[in-house]
């Protein structure tokens, strides 16, 4: 089958690799309708996270059941499913307590948490490719209506949806919160869009770039542009000097000034300032325990210099870590069904495999207009 490839940093390919295959009493192997690339892929693009040659990448996966072990009994041949980003057993303590970001059992290396095709994220090839082999079938994949309808919206039930919605529980959104959102990427403007369905009476997004601060305002969000504005009077100004209820970490460690200099403590210190004295930070915003390229001395082991004091004395709750996907997948995946929710206002490109490494690029550079880019293995 036709696959997109890590060769190095910067150099993805389009190849051909061998098919997926049942390999266990328990796997399904789906034909892939919609693989994204997503903003966590550029770290191993970029040489920050250390990828294995021949690594097929891709963890926004969705598409139709062809095949299933003899152990698969709920999901069959024909159905459309969402593929989470997790792998997941089902059956370990994590799992059993709703953590499938933390699976104890399927990272043959002994971290908790598996993916497809991702640096530390276990053996598991990614699903930007004509075909993807599941583990746990029958636990991990999440049945959708037949047909095509929602394709566009259902592929983002993999990771950004769930994982922006996180953020939003993280934080504590509540109905009549205020919430401030730095990083009007898919995963800022997601959590925007989960913020606004949870009932938030006021929703800032925090970037610099036009075309994904148009895009927060379409979700009904007040965009602040911080290479013209001051960041703290604006939220202040907003929420009447109180700083706002809750505050949503969707950046990372690869934060940059209105200069273009990465500061990887820049967003948790600016989220400190912002949040009032009580309220609720949610981390969703990617952080590596280590990291060669950081700008800083620490960054490089993982160590991120933050306001912890100030955030201890404000009595801030924060929540951090990957998004547990089916703890949300199925509610989000309904919303979308009844119509009140529209993840797909943030899809810029569709585009078939063999344009994948140009699209790469373009994302890496930040292109006007390259918000979401969606790779169709079919057409």
């Amino acid at each position: 089958m036709k696959a997109v490839v890590y060769r190095d940093a910067f150099d993805v390919r389009v190849e051909e690799v061998d098919d997926p295959r049942i390999e266990a009493p328990l796997d399904a192997v789906i034909k892939i309708t919609t693989a994204n690339i997503c903003g966590s892929d550029l770290h191993p693009y970029e040489g920050r996270a250390p990828m294995e040659s021949g690594m097929t990448l891709g963890h926004e996966n969705m598409g139709v059941v062809v095949e299933v072990g003899p152990g698969v009994e709920r999901i069959k041949v024909g159905d459309r499913v969402s593929v989470p980003f997790n792998i997941a057993c089902g059956t370990c303590r994590n799992c059993n307590a709703g953590f499938t970001s933390a699976c104890q059992r399927a990272n043959p290396s002994g971290m908790p948490g598996a993916g497809y095709g991702y640096p530390k994220m276990g053996p598991y090839q990614g699903g930007q490719a004509e075909y993807l082999r599941v583990p746990w079938a029958d636990f991990n994949l999440l049945l959708l209506p037949e047909g095509t309808e929602h394709e566009n919206d259902f592929t983002m039930l993999s990771d950004i949806f769930p994982t922006g919605y996180h953020g939003a529980e993280l934080a504590g959104v509540k109905p009549g919160s205020s919430v401030v959102v730095f990083g009007a990427g898919p995963v800022g403007l997601m959590a925007a869009h989960s913020a606004m369905l949870k009932g938030a009476a006021q929703v800032m997004v925090v970037d610099k770039e036009p075309d994904r601060l148009a895009l927060a305002e379409r979700f009904g969000a007040t965009a602040v542009d911080f290479s013209k504005t001051d960041v703290e009077q604006a939220v202040m100004d907003a929420t009447g000097g109180q700083g706002a209820d809750c505050g949503i970490e969707a950046v990372g460690y690869q934060a940059h000034d209105a200069a273009g200099e990465e500061h990887p403590e820049l967003v948790l210190d600016q989220l400190v300032k912002v949040v009032r004295a009580t309220g609720g930070l949610g981390v969703v915003g990617v952080y590596v325990s280590q990291d060669p390229g950081a700008s800083t001395e620490p960054a490089k082991q993982g160590r991120y210099e933050f306001t912890f004091g100030a955030a201890f004395e404000k009595g801030l709750t924060i929540g951090t870590g990957q998004c547990p996907v089916k703890r949300y997948n199925r509610e989000l995946r309904d919303l979308i069904i009844q119509g009140r929710a529209n993840p797909s206002l943030i899809v810029s490109h569709e585009l078939a495999l063999n344009e994948a490494p140009s699209a790469y690029e373009r994302f890496d550079k930040r292109e006007d207009g390259w918000t979401k880019v969606l790779l169709h293995p079919a057409a």
